[in-house]
């Protein structure tokens, strides 16, 4: 493993300060933590070093961080994993240092454990070791022929655990994906809320491994034993590289069900298109004849990977544990997802869910906000247009009263003029604006931002000329000479209730 496969690691979040190609390609051959000042006597060649920078201090000797760095040069460190949560970033002066002693250096935020970067390291490099020929291997020969076996014949995640941990007496396990949701336990282990199991892949007790597969941050799989001590390691790793090559055979083996998915939403989004077209991809997928039907469209803000938003769907309808629905993401970035349900009680329910789990799933991405429109639910294949219209709508309506953080909205959630607006396209938004206060946005610069806030600041106190002066520190004379011009501008009469509409409706077009 090299020190820039550690930046290719989505689920570290780890970023570059400095280190050009040369450094970046070291292969790393351990992990130390420290955050001693002088650690050179407990390093060796090859590792990679994670330190908290406890030893740092904003008003400290520059001295000392010189001589830490150096002593990582000189005990043949490939590179220093900062982390940013002590100091809120990583100093300017250690870039300088490590610039200097040529140390990679990488950041790690605050979210990202140095236990997460330890397994990361130590995962992969077992990985490449059991991929070698070799005649040992830690789970018993029959064990390891039985789980072969049950891949053969396409066994669930559960009969894998159950043959794996058998001959261990069975010990409490959980197959966890990274939001919380339980894809398969052990016979003795409990039942846990995802929101628990959520917190026990970032706590420090008992023991995970990362199954290595094709996955996103969140439906990544985790074998989470909740006790230290009920298997070794080595068997843990070689059970986990089981569990990987079972994901990566039932994804190729999604594939077609996969392509049956954009079919459908293709259909469903397209303006316009066979009038049956919706129900013979239904059909396709295995959702035709369901009593009622509910889609729900997903965005997220995250520019560097626009497939997050079907990822984070897919996983959170996943958590409601039954129900039938087909998710794939569109080109502009959103995620579409038709669920088929037998009662139409079903369709209400689904924000309901959806709402529990969606804090999970951006608790995974913190960086970027998640949002849903889910829509009411329709009985015919030919209203799944309208339906994903409306799922559209209150997706606008999530973005515009949480822009920075995760939200699920309905319908019934547009209880106001502003999020009924957002679920207007923008260029449509940006029609009636121009429209309405052209003029206002035309005006001289100075004038323009004056103008447009006695507006604001009018129509927000009831059109009330005292408390609008008082508000801006201004003579009433003044607010009626602008207000006056305002309504030259615009030709509009604020002392019509349908002219104010126009006017506050437009100002929150902005």
């Amino acid at each position: 493993m090299q020190v820039d496969h550690l930046l290719r690691l989505d689920r570290l979040d780890l970023s570059l300060v400095w280190g050009d190609e040369a450094l970046l390609g070291q292969e790393i051959g351990g992990v130390t933590a420290t955050d001693l000042e002088d650690p050179a006597r407990f390093l060796q060649p090859g590792e990679i070093v994670l330190s908290g920078l406890v030893w740092w201090a904003r008003d400290g000797d520059p001295v000392k961080t010189d001589r830490f760095v150096s002593a990582l040069r000189e005990a043949g460190a490939v590179a220093l994993l900062a982390g940013e949560e002590t100091h809120g970033e990583v100093p300017a002066e250690l870039a300088a240092a490590c610039r200097s002693h040529r140390i990679a250096l990488l950041a790690v935020p605050a979210h990202t454990t140095f236990r997460a970067i330890t397994e990361a390291v130590y995962l992969r490099q077992w990985g490449e070791l059991s991929r070698r020929p070799t005649d040992h291997h830690a789970l018993p020969e029959n064990v390891r022929v039985d789980l072969d076996r049950a891949l053969e014949r396409g066994a669930s995640p559960g009969e894998l655990l159950d043959l794996s941990f058998a001959h261990l007496g069975t010990p409490a396990c959980h197959l966890l994906t990274g939001s919380g949701r339980t894809v398969a336990r052990t016979a003795t282990a409990p039942a846990i809320p995802a929101q628990r199991a959520a917190e026990a892949l970032r706590g420090r007790d008992g023991m995970t491994v990362r199954i290595e597969a094709d996955d996103t941050v969140f439906d990544t799989w985790y074998l989470h034993l909740p006790e230290d001590g009920h298997a070794p390691p080595r068997i843990l790793h070689e059970i986990g590289e089981v569990l990987g090559r079972h994901r990566r055979l039932q994804d190729r083996r999604a594939a077609p069900r996969r392509q049956a998915h954009e079919e459908l939403v293709s259909r469903v989004s397209a303006a316009y298109g066979e009038p049956n077209g919706p129900e013979e991809a239904l059909r396709a997928c295995g959702l035709a004849d369901a009593a009622a039907y509910t889609v729900v469209v997903a965005a997220s803000d995250n520019a560097e990977d626009p497939g997050d938003a079907a990822a984070a769907l897919a996983e959170a309808l996943r958590h409601r544990g039954t129900g039938a629905f087909g998710v794939a993401g569109r080109p502009e970035g959103e995620a579409v997802a038709v669920l088929a349900h037998e009662r139409d009680q079903e369709g209400e329910e689904v924000s309901v869910r959806l709402r529990e789990v969606w804090p999970l799933l951006h608790a995974c991405r913190p960086g970027a906000a998640l949002h849903a429109g889910v829509s009411d639910p329709v009985r015919r294949p030919a209203d799944l247009r309208s339906a994903l219209a409306q799922a559209r709508y209150a997706l606008g309506g999530a973005r515009s009263t949480a822009p920075a953080a995760a939200r699920v909205a309905r319908l019934a959630d547009l209880a106001d003029l502003r999020t009924l607006l957002a679920g207007i396209p923008a260029d449509v938004r940006a029609v009636y604006l121009e429209t309405v206060l052209g003029p206002l946005l035309r005006a001289g610069k100075g004038s323009h931002a004056t103008l447009l806030e006695t507006l604001e600041v009018f129509l927000a106190h009831n059109c009330s000329w005292a408390r609008t002066a008082e508000a801006l520190h201004l003579h009433v004379n003044t607010v009626h000479y602008r207000i006056d011009r305002i309504q030259v501008l615009t030709g509009r009469d604020l002392s019509r209730l349908d002219h104010k509409l126009d006017l506050r409706a437009a100002l929150l077009c902005r």
